[in-house]
């Protein structure tokens, strides 16, 4: 024996939407339906992976063998993952935060008023590149990037400027793919140069092939 312990990949997942709330009942938010992510978990607990899923409000069942964290907002979200991220070895930003939230929240429902609101928003932490600042040498972190135009320019920019080492971009506007959908069809960007496009495909699929190129292939790490 050498004396090396091998352990398990430690894995954390962001996923969901997030909810920024005017008020108890209101709250700004989007179509994010957190399948992705939760494929992702899925097949990367298969690998035998140590997994946290860190899930803004979704309907989805736990994957099994999974710790899933459930928050509401931004806040929340960086919240419960500050801590997770200091010991993974893989962080998948997949959940689609809200940039902005409203500057004041009412304790009490806000009652119409027949004419015009005006929301002050501000805006939310950026988990990806507060925890990616962070990144220890040998820790991998990819991104996501739901876009409507210019998929690759535009994954490209987030994947230098929030310095991740991979990229997942997807054109939430074709429709049955990406967003609230069964199927996507992903362009998998890596800060060496890699361009590889995948799918369309169910996203069970799509989390397969991601995972196959990002992360180590034995599927541990040293001591």
């Amino acid at each position: 024996m050498n004396g090396h312990v091998s352990h398990r990949l430690r894995c954390l997942i962001t996923t969901g939407p997030t909810r920024e709330h005017l008020d108890p009942v209101r709250f700004l938010s989007n179509g994010s339906s957190g399948r992705m992510g939760y494929a992702l978990a899925e097949a990367a607990a298969a690998r035998g992976w140590q997994v946290d899923v860190v899930s803004g409000p979704v309907v989805l069942p736990p994957p099994a063998g999974v710790s899933v964290h459930h928050v509401v907002s931004a806040e929340q979200m960086f919240g419960v993952c500050e801590p997770l991220f200091a010991s993974c070895d893989l962080f998948f930003a997949v959940a689609a935060v809200a940039d902005y939230r409203p500057k004041f929240f009412s304790q009490e429902k806000l009652r119409k008023s027949g004419g015009e609101m005006r929301l002050t928003l501000v805006p939310t932490i950026d988990i990806l590149r507060t925890l990616a600042a962070r990144k220890r040498p040998g820790q991998i972190v990819v991104g996501f990037a739901a876009e409507t135009h210019d998929l690759e320019a535009c994954a490209r920019r987030k994947l230098e400027e929030k310095a991740l080492d991979w990229i997942v971009a997807n054109d939430v506007s074709r429709p049955g793919l990406g967003m609230n959908a069964d199927d996507n069809a992903v362009l998998l960007l890596g800060r060496s140069g890699e361009r590889l496009a995948f799918g369309p495909a169910p996203k069970s699929a799509v989390a397969g092939f991601i995972l196959g190129n990002v992360a180590p292939a034995s599927g541990t790490r040293g001591p």
